[in-house]
């Protein structure tokens, strides 16, 4: 594997240059410095990766093993073979957008005359409506009350979930805060969160999560350590913390067994609570502007999709059918 490559890690390991792609010394480094230097996002570039490998993989079984022989023709017939996977329309267009970005890098670096993926057009695929599946006020009071509060990891898991629902907060944005990302300013807690695209972004806290907050740092002990990871994994079943991040399947685990525990049989994930945040606050009168300063969304079109009081409403009228 090109030596440039070792950023990628543990996504490529030591796997070759795709064959299609393989060949030139120039196309290669190109490649390399496409997922290095282009895609600053960790899951992004994972997914192009695989998207870009999976290409590779459907032009060698065609014969297709020079960059020269790819054609236009040649990326529509493999987005129909996806198609036929019957693979989803945004998956499709995510592998077409990481062609087109690939090919375009390849041209800006004289490696090929023209990108064939520019002008060939992916599925349509319009949404309305998110597909999160959102707790009701109800549901995610109950889920919140129904976790131990007496132990370190309680503590910890009451924190994170209010970071997510009171900030509308992504997952991974909750988990890389430092202790210091929480502070007072103002008699009030705020929040520093590192949001995706390198984005920085400050919200005042609810007074429910402050209170969360403070409990669990106080009781962990680790406000002096304000480079140190706000939210820590478990010590095993010790009831103490380590000093390690928690991860994004950690934080799904978690949320997994504390639903079940307060018997939410809605199936949950972590984008769960910045979803029923957000129609929360919209439901008691919230404007969608704020909600997308809050949610740091580029478009009010994204926040909008998660806000779901439409379903609620459309429920109350299905109710109406009295047979």
């Amino acid at each position: 594997m090109n030596t440039t490559a070792v950023i990628l890690a543990p996504v490529v390991q030591s796997l070759p240059v795709p064959a299609v792609f393989a060949g030139p010394a120039q196309a290669e480094r190109r490649f390399w410095e496409f997922f290095t230097t282009q895609i600053n996002n960790d899951n992004t570039r994972k997914s192009y990766f695989n998207a870009v490998r999976y290409f590779a993989a459907w032009c060698q079984s065609r014969n297709i093993v020079e960059l020269h022989q790819v054609e236009p023709m040649h990326i529509a017939a493999y987005l129909k073979a996806l198609e036929k996977e019957e693979r989803s329309a945004p998956t499709i267009k995510q592998h077409l957008a990481a062609l087109r970005m690939l090919f375009d890098w390849l041209v800006i670096g004289q490696v090929i005359p023209l990108n064939p993926a520019h002008a060939v057009r992916g599925p349509k695929h319009v949404v309305k409506k998110g597909k999160t599946p959102v707790l009701n006020t109800d549901e995610a009071r109950a889920l919140l009350d129904k976790i131990d509060t007496a132990t370190l990891p309680g503590l910890r898991d009451r924190a994170l979930i209010g970071v997510m629902v009171y900030t509308f907060a992504r997952v991974n944005a909750a988990l890389e805060m430092k202790v210091k990302d929480y502070y007072v300013q103002g008699r009030r807690g705020w929040v520093h969160l590192h949001e995706k695209g390198g984005k920085e972004h400050t919200v005042p806290c609810h007074h429910n999560l402050e209170a969360y907050i403070d409990e669990y740092i106080a009781a962990a002990g680790i406000a002096e350590d304000v480079d140190g990871w706000l939210f820590r994994t478990a010590a095993g079943r010790t009831g103490s913390l380590t000093i390690s991040q928690m991860w994004q399947q950690d934080a799904y685990r978690m949320i997994q067994r504390r639903a079940k525990a307060a018997g939410i049989k809605t199936k949950i994930g972590n984008h769960t609570f910045r979803a029923t945040g957000i129609t929360a606050y919209m439901k008691n009168g919230g404007k969608l502007e704020t909600a997308q300063l809050i949610a740091n969304h580029e478009s009010p079109r994204t926040t909008k999709l998660y806000d779901r009081r439409e379903e609620e409403i459309s429920l109350d009228e299905v109710e109406r059918i009295m047979i």
